[in-house]
């Protein structure tokens, strides 16, 4: 927690807030945040995979979709990640743990 506070008040040191502005509004800015990057890493793994294509969207953020030459592949990698929750035991081929 100390750090989600610390690295918000870094990438913003103008910021000034009391207990109840920093646990209502910016700590759910830094989890947003953290989540953003997670999801990129993410959709680059996915594509970098082939589990998915991504598109050029002139004027916006690329556009992802499912690349549907590998949607057998993607539900066994989907099948190997629900029985590992099944046997915590079992390893399953995924990608890093900041990718899941």
């Amino acid at each position: 927690m100390a750090r989600q506070v610390l690295g918000y008040f870094v990438r913003n040191p103008q910021a000034i807030d009391n207990l109840e502005g920093i646990v209502r509004w910016r700590l759910l800015e830094e989890r947003v945040h953290k989540t953003f990057q997670e999801t990129e890493s993410a959709l680059t793994w996915l594509v970098q995979e082939g589990y998915l294509h991504e598109e050029a969207n002139p004027g916006g953020a690329p556009l992802y979709r499912l690349n549907t030459t590998q949607a057998e592949r993607a539900l066994a990698f989907l099948a190997l990640d629900d029985a590992a929750e099944t046997d915590k035991n079992a390893p399953a081929k995924q990608p890093p743990k900041t990718l899941l």
